[in-house]
């Protein structure tokens, strides 16, 4: 079955392209595209496995060539170092070879990990993102990050390893929670700051109607995120300058999940408030209009998004030293002199910081 949509991405290292699907019809008509594959191993959540295996199983049974199957656990703590030799051993049990093809189906979580084991299994074979959350569809899936954690840091053990493809089957983002549509429309509110224009007006012009899968409006935010990404990607795959500003709002928010532990906020959300801190440092550092932190304050509120929280202003401004983008004790940030002219590895100082957070709290 013909994608609804596809993006091409043009990375230094590989091109590849997105499809976007409806549901997984489609998908073992794309593997054969990357034949002779000796053998698939579909590193997903055993929940997820549950929900789809009936649709995507018939895909790939469909080709005639041994798959299997290998679970891993969801959340961050399971992306580590330490369960990686599991895995490596399970696929080694199963006969994985240098043609075997890795598909990673799930959130940004197993696609990290996955494309992690793939890039270091055998010296490298191939793999392909099937992502089944919003977040995961416009952000982790595309640009060929993937890594593990340390346990004295997250994404600390990594490479740039890019995937053959992209299928992205809309039907899975409706078995999301409320949550997890959160977290990716906060990356595609950042897409629309960064990008500004015609995509900016449409991130503006919609509301939380676009949580429905079925949504017209929703895969226009999903196109337009990931044309953005795409076109970073391929001026910067390797985030030496240019694709830093895909930073933007992550100071402030790695600073609140650490002082909040994690457990207050998700990942999108906390990128929201970390959003409304850059654009008040934007208007006070780069001579952004001072209207825009009205303007992305009504935008965060028509999709149900965060742009406050309680915690003290100096314990957020301290730990944005943690931030692993800074250099020495300089805090860098990602900032906006406009929508759509963003600039990076700007210096702040902490009193700046908290000064800004203090601000964006003040109606608490």
């Amino acid at each position: 079955m013909n994608p609804l949509r596809e993006v091409q991405i043009r990375a230094f290292s590989k091109e590849y392209k997105v499809q976007i699907h409806s549901d997984f019809r489609g998908l073992g008509e794309t593997i054969k595209r990357f034949y002779p594959v000796s053998s698939i191993f579909i590193l997903t959540e055993r929940k997820l496995s549950g929900l789809f295996s009936k649709f995507y199983e018939t895909e790939i049974a469909s080709l005639g060539i041994p798959y299997h199957e290998i679970y891993i656990k969801g959340g961050e703590k399971n992306k580590h170092i330490t369960q990686t030799a599991e895995t490596y051993n399970r696929l080694i049990e199963l006969g994985a070879d240098r043609k075997s093809l890795i598909l990673a189906l799930g959130g940004g979580v197993v696609g990290d990990y996955a494309g992690f084991i793939a890039s270091t299994f055998q010296r490298g074979v191939r793999f392909a993102q099937i992502p089944t959350t919003l977040l995961a569809s416009v952000d982790s899936s595309v640009g060929g990050k993937v890594a593990v954690n340390a346990d004295l840091g997250k994404n600390m053990i990594g490479s740039f390893y890019q995937p053959e493809f992209v299928y992205l089957p809309l039907i899975a983002l409706s078995t999301l929670p409320k949550r997890e549509w959160r977290c990716g429309m906060a990356e595609i509110v950042k897409h629309g700051l960064l990008s500004g224009g015609e995509y900016l007006e449409k991130v503006r012009s919609n509301d939380k109607n676009v949580y429905d899968h079925t949504s017209s409006e929703l895969l226009e935010l999903i196109i337009g995120s990931i044309l953005y990404k795409a076109s970073i990607v391929s001026q910067d795959e390797r985030e030496t300058g240019l694709r830093k500003v895909l930073n933007l709002g992550h100071t402030t928010a790695h600073a609140i999940e650490s002082l909040t532990n994690y457990r207050k906020y998700s990942h999108g959300e906390a990128v929201a408030i970390g959003l409304l801190t850059a654009i008040i440092l934007s208007t006070e550092k780069q001579g952004l209009d001072p209207a825009w932190i009205e303007d992305l304050k009504k935008i965060l509120n028509a999709y149900d998004l965060p742009y406050k929280d309680k915690s003290k202003s100096g314990q957020v401004a301290k730990h944005t030293l943690h931030d692993k983008k800074n250099v020495g004790n300089s805090v860098r940030f990602v900032l906006l002199q406009s929508p759509g002219n963003p600039i990076w590895d700007i210096p702040i100082e902490l009193d700046e910081i908290a000064s800004a957070f203090k601000k964006q709290k003040k109606d608490l």
